[in-house]
């Protein structure tokens, strides 16, 4: 029996899946650090947000301990690929690492190893016949997207996600029309370069993952608590998702956290991950006449751990 760990540490959150060889998920968590604040308008982390990430960080490696786990990677994403003090993140991270592998530090992955990871993870428990499969990452800083063909791989990283387009565009409460429109101007320029690289009209299925996409799904569910195995798989309309979406973005934040299933950490940003969310579907209309999204609960912590648990 082993043991492995994968922590994902992005621009809003840092999640952790513990995985046993043979028994199987063991632990998966996620916590909001909002590790990205303010990074796109300083250029570096605020030491508030860099510890607030080391005391997630150093709670999910006592679990690793309590579980016995022997071996543990750790990505970091877009908010730490733009930072100017990053070296301060990866000390922090190499000391609490230290304690279950020496050596462990925090890696910055490119996007495209983040979204090869993704699509790995996000597409392990669908039917291969539903390809092929268009896997969208919806960050807190960036979004990948990822398709996997006779060509081989597509993947193309996009400097949009709910906490960028937030600080950078819908700063009010809720969002006015002026910013939403200027947010969509942009959302729009991204996706157009997404699609340059990444075949969307040949895609069957697109699979939305990712804290965005899953609180959508339990939404559009009207899931009464927030509900993975519910969430996983589940395949949200178009038209029932522009319905959450419009919805979200009218509210307050205040107002979005009387539902249960919406996270403290998202209730401020997820108004700007609707509205990618909105331009995605008018994109994927247009190219491959798609209806529906699928949503998972898998992504790149999952193609981490499968990675541990092969080596």
């Amino acid at each position: 029996m082993t043991r492995v760990a994968a922590v994902d540490c992005g621009t809003n959150s840092i999640r952790l899946l513990i995985h046993d060889t043979e028994a199987g998920e063991v632990s998966r968590r996620n916590t909001i650090v909002r590790l990205g604040q303010d990074v796109d308008e300083t250029g570096k982390f605020n030491p508030d947000a860099i510890e607030r990430t080391r005391v997630a960080l150093a709670d999910y490696v006592e679990e690793m301990e309590r579980e016995s786990v022997t071996r543990v990677r750790m990505v970091a994403t877009s908010a730490t690929r733009d930072a100017a003090n990053r070296e301060d993140f990866f000390a922090m991270t190499r000391e609490i690492l230290g304690r279950i592998q020496p050596g462990a530090v925090a890696e910055v992955v490119t996007g495209e190893e983040e979204a090869a990871l993704s699509f790995r993870g996000a597409t392990a428990d669908l039917d291969a016949s539903r390809g092929p499969f268009c896997v969208i990452d919806l960050g807190g800083g960036s979004t990948e997207f990822v398709m996997e063909t006779d060509s081989g791989l597509h993947a193309k990283s996009t400097q949009m996600g709910c906490v960028r387009i937030t600080e950078r565009f819908m700063r009010t409460d809720p969002p006015t029309q002026q910013e939403t429109d200027a947010a969509r101007a942009y959302i729009d320029e991204r996706i157009a370069e997404a699609a340059a690289e990444v075949p969307f009209d040949t895609a069957r299925t697109f699979v939305g993952c990712a804290g965005t996409f899953t609180t959508l799904s339990a939404l559009a569910q009207g899931l009464p608590t927030y509900d993975p195995e519910a969430i996983h798989m589940s395949g949200v309309p178009f038209g029932r998702m522009r319905e959450v979406t419009a919805s979200l973005r009218s509210k307050t934040a205040v107002q979005r956290l009387e539902n249960p299933v919406m996270h403290p950490g998202r209730a401020d940003v997820i108004g700007s991950g609707s509205t990618v969310v909105e331009q995605m579907m008018d994109a994927f209309e247009k190219a491959a006449n798609a209806s529906s999204f699928v949503i998972s609960e898998k992504d790149i912590l999952d193609g981490i751990v499968a990675d541990l648990s092969r080596d």
